[in-house]
């Protein structure tokens, strides 16, 4: 069974209703992002890091999975499928894809501020007092900016024996996350769907690529059903 990787970023959770990171004004729904989305923003004012995750953990109960998510689910009747997300949401999960790594957290989960391997599933509201068993304040387990990408060692590994990629909803902007193309055999089929890919970028990375200028709603189920069609014949 042929290995399918797929890199999603913010553009495949926005066709679902969630709010992209940041604008150009780079600002998160009216917050600058150093203030929630940083070790110095936590130190600094603890509660308003937590309300500002709450609002986001509500939100994503309001919205699904879109026909995208579902394409991948699809794809893998034939396929060994693989997501590598940047989006914190579950939506990958709620749809039914099987393996699924998130290279910046989930929003779903909290862990531990003594022991960042103490994760625990946390799909309310995140407070002031919650404590993990070790006795330390929860936080929302998010990789901020200043802080590592533990998971970054095996997204390497999981894409370096593909034979199928997919990048989609992303502007190949956020590194670490927008490198990991150029750890895929140089050869092999790469799609990248987004109504304003980054085109120069892509390039630098994949001699054998597709480019899909489209909401990946739109032009994914068409790309899995190809696919799974070419993979019968």
């Amino acid at each position: 069974m042929k290995k399918v990787v797929v890199l999603t970023g913010a553009g495949i959770s926005a066709e679902s209703g969630i709010q992209t990171f940041r604008g150009a004004d780079g600002l998160w729904e009216g917050h600058d992002v150093m203030e929630v989305a940083s070790p110095e923003g936590w130190a600094a004012n603890r509660e308003l890091v937590l309300n500002f995750y709450n609002e986001r953990r509500r939100q994503l109960k309001t919205v699904k999975p879109n026909p995208a998510h579902e394409a991948l689910v699809k794809l893998e009747e034939q396929y060994d499928v693989h997501i590598i997300t940047q989006n914190v949401d579950d939506l990958h999960e709620r749809a039914g894809s099987s393996n699924i790594l998130h290279l910046h957290g989930e929003l779903t989960k909290a862990r531990s501020t003594v022991d960042r391997a103490l994760v625990l599933k946390w799909p309310d509201d995140l407070n002031l007092g919650d404590k993990c068993p070790k006795g330390s304040q929860l936080r929302p387990h998010i990789v901020w900016f200043g802080e590592d990408v533990p998971m970054l060692h095996r997204a390497v590994t999981t894409i370096s024996d593909a034979d199928i990629a997919m990048i989609i909803g992303t502007s190949m902007q956020v590194y670490p996350a927008a490198g990991l193309i150029g750890y895929a055999p140089v050869d092999i089929p790469v799609y990248y769907i987004d109504p304003n890919p980054a085109k120069d970028a892509a390039h630098a990375y994949c001699n054998n690529l597709t480019i899909v200028e489209a909401k990946a709603g739109e032009a994914l189920p068409n790309i899995v059903d190809k696919l799974l069609s070419q993979n019968l014949s």
